[in-house]
C-alpha cells in the first residue's frame, strides 16, 4: 500500500482503534498506552506512513473558533466563554469567520490553514461542515463540536445548543399573562431549526391560550435589526395591528424598537416588546428588553470541555446538551392600554 492510501482512517480500522489515537501516535503524543502505540507503530511503519509533509511533530496547543459572523453582539460572550476553559487547560484560540457565498460553513481554504496552524480542535459556531470536510478532519484526527447549530446536528458531531422551543413558549406565556391576546412574532430564517422552534413554541403558547393567530402576525426576517425595523412596520400596517411583539432575537428587538419610535409608538405603553438572547445590550436598551435568555457564555464552555475531552481521546457523555433558557423580565412589557 503506498503512502497516499495509507490513510489514518485505514490505520486505525485495521489496528482497532479510533482515528484520534493514531493521529496521536503520529503526532508522538504521550497519552496512548505503550501495547497500543506499538500496534500502530507497527502498522504505520510496514505501511511506510509518514505523516503529512510539514506537519511538524507534537501539540500545537490551539483551538480553532469559527464563527457566523465576527460582528455579531453575541460573539464576544462564546469567545469568553471558550477562551476561559481554553486558556486553564493550556491551550490557545485562534478565531475566525466563515467566509464564501455560503457563511454558514468554512470555505474549501480552511482546512488547508487548520493543518498549517496544527491546531488540535475544532469549534464551530452556527456553521456546518461539508461531508469532505468531516472527512479530512477526522483523518487529520482533529475532533470538532459545534455551538447552536444552524442546521440540523448530525448524530456523528458533538453539539451544544438551546432550549429554543422552551424559551419561545416563555416569551410568549409573559405577555398572555399580562392580559395580551394580540401577540405577534417576528422569527428568523425559515430554513433554521432554531428559529423554527422559538417559533413554535409561540404557536404553542397561543393554543394553549385558545388564541387565534391574526393572517400576518407570524412574521419572517433573519435576526438583524433591519429585518426587526421592516416587519414591525408592516405589523404596524395591518389593519388591526398586535399590541405586543416577540421578536425572536434582541437585534430583532432593537430594529422593532427604531420602527415604534418613528409611528409613535410606546414601549410598553402603546406595544410590549420581547427579545431572545440577552445580550450585554439588552439591559441598557430604552426601555431594557425583557428577553429570553440564551446561556451563550454557558454553552461556549460546555462546548470548549467536551472538546477537550475528545481532544485527550476519552468518550463523552452525551453528543448533544441542550442548556436552559429562562425569561429575563425588565420594562419592556406590561398589561395592554
Amino acid at each position: 500500500m503506498d503512502n497516499q492510501r495509507a490513510t489514518l482512517a485505514q490505520i486505525a480500522r485495521d489496528a482497532g482503534v479510533s482515528v484520534p489515537t493514531v493521529s496521536k501516535v503520529v503526532n508522538g503524543r504521550p497519552d496512548v498506552a505503550p501495547t497500543t502505540r506499538q500496534r500502530v507503530q507497527a502498522l504505520l511503519d510496514e505501511r511506510g506512513y509518514a505523516g503529512r509533509p510539514g506537519r511538524p511533530v507534537g501539540r500545537a496547543g490551539l483551538i480553532d473558533l469559527v464563527l457566523r459572523d465576527l460582528g455579531s453582539p453575541w460573539a464576544m460572550q462564546i469567545i469568553e466563554g471558550v477562551e476561559e476553559h481554553a486558556h486553564r487547560a493550556g491551550f490557545g484560540v485562534v478565531v475566525s469567520a466563515a467566509h464564501g457565498r455560503h457563511r454558514s460553513r468554512p470555505d474549501r481554504r480552511w482546512i488547508e490553514q487548520l493543518s498549517a496552524r496544527r491546531c488540535d480542535g475544532v469549534l464551530l459556531v452556527l456553521s456546518d461542515l461539508s461531508g469532505s470536510q468531516r472527512s479530512q478532519l477526522a483523518e487529520l484526527g482533529i475532533p470538532v463540536v459545534v455551538i447552536d447549530p444552524a442546521g440540523q446536528p448530525t448524530p456523528d458531531i458533538p453539539s451544544v445548543g438551546a432550549t429554543n422551543w422552551s424559551g419561545g413558549l416563555a416569551a410568549t406565556e409573559h405577555l398572555v399573562g399580562l392580559g395580551h391576546r394580540r401577540i405577534a412574532v417576528i422569527g428568523g430564517p425559515a430554513d433554521v431549526p432554531c428559529s423554527r422552534a422559538r417559533v413554535d413554541g409561540y404557536r404553542a403558547a397561543m393554543n394553549a391560550a385558545e388564541q387565534r393567530i391574526p393572517a400576518g402576525y407570524v412574521r419572517t426576517g433573519d435576526f438583524t435589526a433591519p429585518s426587526g425595523y421592516r416587519e414591525t412596520h408592516a405589523l404596524l400596517d395591518l389593519p388591526t395591528p398586535p399590541t405586543a411583539i416577540f421578536a425572536c432575537s434582541d437585534e430583532t428587538a432593537w430594529g422593532a424598537y427604531e420602527a415604534l419610535y418613528e409611528r409613535g409608538v410606546r414601549v410598553p405603553n402603546d406595544m410590549s416588546v420581547v427579545g431572545f438572547d440577552d445580550v450585554d445590550g439588552a439591559r441598557w436598551a430604552i426601555p431594557p428588553l425583557t428577553t429570553v435568555r440564551q446561556p451563550l457564555t454557558e454553552m461556549s464552555a460546555m462546548a470548549t470541555r467536551m472538546l477537550l475531552t475528545l481532544m485527550n481521546g476519552e468518550e463523552l457523555d452525551s453528543r448533544r446538551i441542550e442548556l436552559a433558557t429562562p425569561l429575563v423580565v425588565r420594562h419592556s412589557t406590561r398589561a395592554p392600554g
